[in-house]
Protein backbone atom coordinates (compact mmCIF):
# COMPACT_ATOMS: atom_id res chain seq x y z
CA UNK A 1 0.00 0.00 0.00
CA UNK A 2 1.12 3.18 -0.85
CA UNK A 3 -0.06 6.65 1.27
CA UNK A 4 1.03 10.35 0.53
CA UNK A 5 0.54 12.72 3.52
CA UNK A 6 0.91 16.31 2.88
CA UNK A 7 1.70 18.21 5.39
CA UNK A 8 0.11 21.35 5.36
CA UNK A 9 -3.60 19.91 4.65
CA UNK A 10 -4.79 16.50 6.24
CA UNK A 11 -4.93 14.96 2.25
CA UNK A 12 -4.15 11.53 2.04
CA UNK A 13 -3.96 9.39 -1.10
CA UNK A 14 -3.97 6.10 -1.04
CA UNK A 15 -3.14 3.49 -3.62
CA UNK A 16 -4.18 -0.22 -3.22
CA UNK A 17 -2.24 -3.12 -4.66
CA UNK A 18 -4.18 -3.71 -6.72
CA UNK A 19 -6.10 -1.65 -9.57
CA UNK A 20 -8.36 0.83 -8.06
CA UNK A 21 -7.45 4.01 -6.23
CA UNK A 22 -8.98 6.25 -3.62
CA UNK A 23 -8.28 10.01 -2.20
CA UNK A 24 -8.98 10.60 0.79
CA UNK A 25 -9.20 13.58 3.00
CA UNK A 26 -9.71 13.79 7.12
CA UNK A 27 -10.28 17.34 6.75
CA UNK A 28 -13.31 17.24 4.16
CA UNK A 29 -11.57 19.60 2.35
CA UNK A 30 -10.49 17.39 -0.67
CA UNK A 31 -7.80 18.93 -3.21
CA UNK A 32 -8.60 16.13 -5.79
CA UNK A 33 -6.20 17.89 -8.05
CA UNK A 34 -3.02 17.09 -6.00
CA UNK A 35 -4.56 13.65 -5.51
CA UNK A 36 -5.46 12.86 -8.48
CA UNK A 37 -1.48 14.25 -9.61
CA UNK A 38 -0.15 12.11 -7.07
CA UNK A 39 -2.31 8.93 -8.00
CA UNK A 40 -1.31 9.41 -11.70
CA UNK A 41 2.82 9.43 -10.56
CA UNK A 42 1.91 6.11 -8.98
CA UNK A 43 0.11 4.62 -11.79
CA UNK A 44 3.16 5.88 -14.23
CA UNK A 45 5.59 4.25 -11.75
CA UNK A 46 3.74 0.56 -11.41
CA UNK A 47 3.32 0.69 -14.94
CA UNK A 48 6.62 1.40 -15.75
CA UNK A 49 8.09 -1.25 -13.17
CA UNK A 50 5.93 -3.87 -14.18
CA UNK A 51 6.92 -3.63 -17.62
CA UNK A 52 11.01 -3.62 -16.73
CA UNK A 53 9.74 -6.77 -14.18
CA UNK A 54 7.20 -8.68 -15.92
CA UNK A 55 5.73 -11.61 -13.78
CA UNK A 56 7.39 -15.12 -15.26
CA UNK A 57 4.75 -17.12 -16.74
CA UNK A 58 5.57 -20.67 -15.82
CA UNK A 59 4.15 -23.74 -13.45
CA UNK A 60 6.83 -23.30 -10.82
CA UNK A 61 6.65 -21.16 -7.48
CA UNK A 62 10.03 -19.03 -6.98
CA UNK A 63 12.18 -20.79 -4.91
CA UNK A 64 12.34 -23.28 -7.92
CA UNK A 65 13.38 -20.87 -10.68
CA UNK A 66 17.05 -21.40 -10.63
CA UNK A 67 16.69 -25.36 -10.02
CA UNK A 68 17.84 -25.47 -13.53
CA UNK A 69 18.75 -24.07 -16.83
CA UNK A 70 15.58 -25.37 -18.57
CA UNK A 71 13.13 -23.69 -16.00
CA UNK A 72 14.95 -20.50 -15.85
CA UNK A 73 14.43 -19.83 -19.48
CA UNK A 74 10.56 -21.36 -18.96
CA UNK A 75 10.23 -18.78 -16.34
CA UNK A 76 12.00 -15.96 -17.94
CA UNK A 77 14.93 -15.67 -15.45
CA UNK A 78 17.68 -17.05 -16.96
CA UNK A 79 19.70 -13.29 -16.19
CA UNK A 80 18.79 -13.20 -12.88
CA UNK A 81 19.95 -17.13 -12.23
CA UNK A 82 22.97 -16.75 -13.55
CA UNK A 83 23.93 -14.00 -11.64
CA UNK A 84 22.35 -15.32 -8.71
CA UNK A 85 24.71 -18.41 -9.09
CA UNK A 86 27.54 -16.07 -9.33
CA UNK A 87 27.21 -14.49 -5.97
CA UNK A 88 27.12 -17.94 -4.32
CA UNK A 89 29.85 -19.76 -2.65
CA UNK A 90 32.66 -21.79 -4.20
CA UNK A 91 31.73 -25.30 -3.04
CA UNK A 92 35.66 -26.25 -2.71
CA UNK A 93 36.17 -23.99 -0.46
CA UNK A 94 35.55 -24.84 3.51
CA UNK A 95 33.42 -23.12 5.26
CA UNK A 96 34.20 -21.37 8.45
CA UNK A 97 33.70 -23.40 11.55
CA UNK A 98 32.39 -22.04 14.70
CA UNK A 99 32.20 -24.19 18.15
CA UNK A 100 30.25 -22.82 20.83
CA UNK A 101 30.49 -24.22 24.64
CA UNK A 102 28.24 -22.72 26.55
CA UNK A 103 25.80 -23.71 29.27
CA UNK A 104 21.83 -23.62 28.67
CA UNK A 105 21.45 -20.92 31.28
CA UNK A 106 23.99 -18.85 31.33
CA UNK A 107 23.15 -15.14 30.75
CA UNK A 108 26.24 -14.56 28.51
CA UNK A 109 25.87 -17.37 26.55
CA UNK A 110 22.70 -16.96 26.11
CA UNK A 111 22.67 -12.67 24.72
CA UNK A 112 25.74 -14.31 22.62
CA UNK A 113 23.79 -17.07 20.93
CA UNK A 114 20.69 -14.73 20.21
CA UNK A 115 22.37 -11.53 19.63
CA UNK A 116 25.28 -12.49 17.92
CA UNK A 117 25.36 -15.99 16.58
CA UNK A 118 22.12 -16.84 15.41
CA UNK A 119 21.65 -13.44 13.51
CA UNK A 120 25.28 -14.02 12.12
CA UNK A 121 24.26 -17.32 11.01
CA UNK A 122 20.99 -16.56 9.73
CA UNK A 123 22.83 -14.15 7.02
CA UNK A 124 25.98 -16.67 6.28
CA UNK A 125 24.57 -19.84 6.25
CA UNK A 126 26.40 -20.27 3.12
CA UNK A 127 30.21 -19.78 4.24
CA UNK A 128 29.74 -21.04 8.17
CA UNK A 129 28.81 -23.79 10.12
CA UNK A 130 27.62 -23.96 13.67
CA UNK A 131 28.62 -26.58 16.34
CA UNK A 132 26.75 -26.62 19.20
CA UNK A 133 28.29 -27.86 22.86
CA UNK A 134 25.98 -27.39 26.10
CA UNK A 135 27.75 -28.39 28.89
CA UNK A 136 30.17 -25.49 29.89
CA UNK A 137 31.54 -25.14 33.33
CA UNK A 138 29.81 -28.35 34.41
CA UNK A 139 31.27 -31.22 36.10
CA UNK A 140 30.36 -35.01 35.87
CA UNK A 141 30.17 -37.05 38.56
CA UNK A 142 30.85 -40.67 37.40
CA UNK A 143 29.60 -42.26 41.24
CA UNK A 144 26.70 -40.77 40.72
CA UNK A 145 25.92 -41.37 37.07
CA UNK A 146 24.91 -37.66 36.61
CA UNK A 147 25.90 -34.10 36.63
CA UNK A 148 26.63 -31.15 38.46
CA UNK A 149 25.97 -28.04 37.03
CA UNK A 150 26.85 -23.79 37.38
CA UNK A 151 23.43 -22.90 37.41
CA UNK A 152 21.44 -25.87 39.64
CA UNK A 153 19.65 -29.15 38.68
CA UNK A 154 17.14 -27.00 35.69
CA UNK A 155 20.40 -26.11 33.72
CA UNK A 156 21.53 -29.91 33.81
CA UNK A 157 18.18 -30.65 32.42
CA UNK A 158 17.91 -28.20 30.10
CA UNK A 159 21.64 -28.54 28.67
CA UNK A 160 20.24 -32.51 28.12
CA UNK A 161 17.17 -31.05 26.32
CA UNK A 162 19.31 -29.40 23.91
CA UNK A 163 21.59 -32.16 23.28
CA UNK A 164 18.72 -34.66 22.74
CA UNK A 165 17.43 -31.77 20.46
CA UNK A 166 20.75 -30.98 18.57
CA UNK A 167 21.04 -35.54 18.19
CA UNK A 168 17.27 -35.53 16.75
CA UNK A 169 16.44 -32.55 14.83
CA UNK A 170 19.79 -32.38 12.82
CA UNK A 171 19.70 -29.39 10.47
CA UNK A 172 16.41 -27.64 12.55
CA UNK A 173 18.10 -28.00 16.06
CA UNK A 174 19.51 -24.48 15.89
CA UNK A 175 16.70 -22.62 15.52
CA UNK A 176 14.95 -25.00 17.94
CA UNK A 177 17.54 -24.28 20.37
CA UNK A 178 17.96 -20.16 19.50
CA UNK A 179 13.51 -20.15 20.28
CA UNK A 180 14.58 -21.55 23.80
CA UNK A 181 17.37 -19.20 24.61
CA UNK A 182 15.66 -16.26 23.21
CA UNK A 183 12.72 -17.30 25.93
CA UNK A 184 11.76 -16.06 29.06
CA UNK A 185 12.29 -19.53 30.02
CA UNK A 186 14.35 -21.74 28.55
CA UNK A 187 12.82 -25.09 29.96
CA UNK A 188 8.37 -24.11 29.56
CA UNK A 189 9.62 -23.22 25.81
CA UNK A 190 11.44 -26.21 25.00
CA UNK A 191 8.07 -28.11 23.64
CA UNK A 192 6.63 -25.41 21.80
CA UNK A 193 9.78 -24.37 20.12
CA UNK A 194 10.12 -28.13 18.82
CA UNK A 195 7.00 -28.42 17.14
CA UNK A 196 6.88 -24.55 15.67
CA UNK A 197 10.35 -25.33 13.85
CA UNK A 198 11.13 -29.65 13.67
CA UNK A 199 7.54 -30.67 13.97
CA UNK A 200 8.51 -34.04 12.27
CA UNK A 201 10.42 -34.72 16.06
CA UNK A 202 8.02 -35.37 18.77
CA UNK A 203 8.64 -34.05 21.89
CA UNK A 204 8.18 -37.59 23.86
CA UNK A 205 11.55 -38.39 21.93
CA UNK A 206 13.13 -36.02 23.70
CA UNK A 207 11.64 -36.68 26.71
CA UNK A 208 12.51 -40.39 26.07
CA UNK A 209 16.37 -39.15 25.49
CA UNK A 210 16.59 -36.95 28.85
CA UNK A 211 15.46 -40.00 31.10
CA UNK A 212 17.03 -43.05 29.15
CA UNK A 213 20.86 -43.84 28.39
CA UNK A 214 21.17 -41.66 25.03
CA UNK A 215 21.23 -38.13 26.99
CA UNK A 216 23.35 -39.38 29.81
CA UNK A 217 26.04 -40.79 26.91
CA UNK A 218 25.33 -37.14 24.79
CA UNK A 219 26.03 -35.49 27.88
CA UNK A 220 29.05 -37.19 28.81
CA UNK A 221 30.32 -36.90 25.02
CA UNK A 222 29.83 -33.27 25.52
CA UNK A 223 31.71 -32.86 28.76
CA UNK A 224 34.92 -34.58 26.87
CA UNK A 225 34.78 -32.25 24.40
CA UNK A 226 34.72 -29.48 26.68
CA UNK A 227 37.41 -30.73 28.73
CA UNK A 228 39.69 -32.00 25.67
CA UNK A 229 40.15 -27.82 24.71
CA UNK A 230 43.07 -26.43 24.28
CA UNK A 231 44.01 -24.34 25.76
CA UNK A 232 41.90 -25.21 28.39
CA UNK A 233 38.30 -23.18 28.34
CA UNK A 234 38.39 -20.75 31.52
CA UNK A 235 34.63 -18.66 30.95
CA UNK A 236 31.76 -19.62 28.66
CA UNK A 237 30.64 -18.63 26.47
CA UNK A 238 34.21 -19.76 24.82
CA UNK A 239 34.09 -19.54 21.23
CA UNK A 240 36.29 -21.70 18.56
CA UNK A 241 37.05 -20.67 15.27
CA UNK A 242 38.58 -23.94 12.37
CA UNK A 243 39.16 -25.51 16.20
CA UNK A 244 41.15 -22.94 17.24
CA UNK A 245 40.89 -20.47 20.03
CA UNK A 246 42.24 -16.79 20.65
CA UNK A 247 41.39 -14.16 23.00
CA UNK A 248 41.76 -12.01 19.77
CA UNK A 249 39.29 -13.83 17.78
CA UNK A 250 36.61 -13.94 21.26
CA UNK A 251 36.76 -10.51 21.37
CA UNK A 252 35.48 -9.87 17.95
CA UNK A 253 33.43 -12.31 18.12
CA UNK A 254 31.87 -10.80 21.01
CA UNK A 255 31.28 -7.59 19.17
CA UNK A 256 31.53 -8.23 15.30
CA UNK A 257 31.00 -11.75 14.61
CA UNK A 258 29.56 -11.20 11.47
CA UNK A 259 32.59 -8.98 10.30
CA UNK A 260 34.80 -11.63 11.12
CA UNK A 261 33.22 -14.56 9.79
CA UNK A 262 33.77 -12.72 6.53
CA UNK A 263 37.13 -12.12 6.92
CA UNK A 264 38.10 -15.64 7.83
CA UNK A 265 36.13 -17.16 5.13
CA UNK A 266 38.89 -18.36 2.24
CA UNK A 267 36.69 -17.99 -0.87
CA UNK A 268 35.19 -14.73 -2.70
CA UNK A 269 33.42 -12.75 -0.41
CA UNK A 270 29.71 -12.64 -0.67
CA UNK A 271 27.69 -9.78 -1.36
CA UNK A 272 26.37 -9.76 2.17
CA UNK A 273 29.50 -9.36 3.88
CA UNK A 274 29.44 -5.68 3.43
CA UNK A 275 27.08 -5.53 6.83
CA UNK A 276 27.44 -2.71 9.15
CA UNK A 277 29.39 -3.17 12.70
CA UNK A 278 27.73 -2.97 15.79
CA UNK A 279 29.47 -3.50 19.39
CA UNK A 280 27.33 -5.24 21.74
CA UNK A 281 27.80 -6.00 25.66
CA UNK A 282 29.29 -9.22 26.65
CA UNK A 283 29.50 -10.77 30.23
CA UNK A 284 30.96 -14.45 30.74
CA UNK A 285 30.03 -17.06 33.58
Amino acid sequence: MFVLLQQADPLRCVTFPRPGYACVSSSNKLNLSMCTSAVYLWTRVYEIQSKSHPKPSCGYPPSQWCRSLEIAIECGVQKQCMELNATRPDPVVPPVEISLYYESLCPGCRAFLTEHLFPTWILLKDIMNVNLVPFGNAKELPEENSFSCQHGEPECYANMVEACVLYSASHAAFPVIYCMESSANVLKSAKPCLQLYAPFVKWGTIESCTRGELGHSLMHQNGVKTQALKPAHTHVPWITFNGEYTSEWEDKAMSTLFHLVCRLYKGIMPPVCTGALKKLDRSFC
